[in-house]
């Protein structure tokens, strides 16, 4: 008899779940959630509009979520309208029903690595050829570039996020116009972060009115601080909606998640009220990691990518044990960190001012360009030695 791993299909044998570790550390900036909890006030309208469908649980919510999708394209503004707004468990349910109805065995998509690491497992979890794009050697991607790939390609989807994660960078409405220009199917363009933009970022919804093809999905997550209400969202045309609907499971948002989800939407001032304290402290992370020698890349999001670290799995290492959990994204040299609260970021600075600092360059080297790759490799010097805990403690070696 045969195990189950071999009954799995071949193109899923081997692969790793996407997932973030969940350690229980004081200071948790791994994941960029918000590090603000909800306000009281916010709170008791939840725990108003939930308890009002209690009594009707035994009935199926509305499968088309109306109201939710009329109140979310009233918060996007743009002139949408609700037939043009669709609404799931989150963004990445959301992209998964864009794969499943417009990729699939013998279909493409295309993205930009590095880039959010979930978009080639929703393509390989609907049977959707992946395709890894190319970014600049500081993460960057310009028009022509990306034209020339998805010229090259022909993906049936292009997936895009702006601001980008693991980098935070927002991409330029030009490289979007670009793609749009190319592609032969949908441009989906994943705008999680884009409440936490710099002033003058353009947004992708400002497109949607002239590209059909063009599909911007968002998160009430992070800049709502819903991560446990689970809604995600995207803006299109009208027949993109429909098409979703074809794929979407019956009944798949509660009826307790549409209603917490609008009672959020009707507080969405109060809610957002934190988002320039996380912007201040992500550009006090920028300026504070480039002041102790790191390489950091500019950043749109609520998270700021930093290298130079040399072995950054080490560095990794040390933050936790110092009480400090932030993400390995898998870049040789380089950590992702969230922007939380100040006493959040304190405590990170602390700890990383325990475990690392930039080994000195040669005088005659030449400085690396910022955000590069090759030159987060080897830029520190740590190493690990036994704790009398069984574990491992840092200690920077001699420059």
């Amino acid at each position: 008899m045969t195990g189950v791993t071999d009954l799995l299909r071949e193109d899923l044998r081997g692969r790793q779940p996407y997932g973030a570790p969940q350690i229980d550390v004081p200071v948790r900036l791994n994941t960029n959630e918000n590090s603000y909890p909800l306000p009281e006030p916010v709170v008791e309208a939840l725990q108003r509009a939930l308890a009002k469908e209690l009594a009707g649980l035994n009935r199926y919510p509305d499968r088309d979520a109306v109201a939710l999708r009329t109140d979310l394209a009233a918060y996007l503004g743009h002139g949408l309208t609700r037939d043009q707004v669709w609404a799931a468990n989150g963004s990445n349910e959301v992209q998964q029903q864009l794969l499943q109805a417009f990729g699939g065995p013998g279909r493409t998509a295309l993205g930009f690595t590095p880039s959010y690491s979930m978009h080639p497992l929703l393509a390989a979890g609907t049977g959707t050829g992946w395709v890894d794009g190319r970014r600049g050697a500081g993460f960057d991607l310009t028009p022509a570039e990306a034209a020339a790939q998805v010229r090259a390609h022909r993906p049936h989807l292009v997936f895009l996020c702006s601001p980008n994660n693991p980098t935070g960078t927002a991409l330029p409405l030009p490289v979007l116009e670009a793609v749009l220009e190319e592609a032969p199917g949908l441009v989906v363009v994943d705008e999680a972060y884009a409440e936490f933009a710099r002033a003058g970022t353009g947004s992708a919804l400002a497109l949607l009115a002239d590209h059909p093809y063009l599909v911007v999905t968002r998160t009430m997550s992070k800049a709502f601080g819903f991560a446990g209400g689970r809604v995600g969202y995207l803006a299109a045309a009208p027949e993109v909606v429909a098409a979703l609907q074809l794929v979407r499971l019956p009944y798949h948002l509660s009826s307790l998640t549409q209603a917490a989800a609008r009672a959020a939407l009707a507080h969405a001032g109060v809610l957002l009220g934190t988002v320039e304290a996380i912007k201040q402290q992500r550009d006090r992370l920028v300026t504070e990691l480039r002041r102790r020698g790191a390489t950091v890349a500019d950043s749109d999001a609520n998270f700021v990518l930093f290298g130079g670290l040399g072995d950054q799995r080490a560095v990794w290492q040390g933050l936790v044990e110092r009480g400090v959990l932030v993400r390995d994204v898998g870049l040789a040299g380089w950590l992702r960190v969230t922007a939380g609260t100040p006493a959040e970021t304190d405590a990170f600075l602390a700890a990383l001012d325990q475990v690392w600092r930039p080994a000195p360059a040669p005088s005659s080297a030449a400085p690396p360009s910022a955000g590069s790759t090759a030159a987060g490799r080897g830029a520190g010097t740590l190493e690990a030695e036994a704790s009398g805990a069984g574990g491992s403690q840092l200690r920077r070696k001699p420059g």
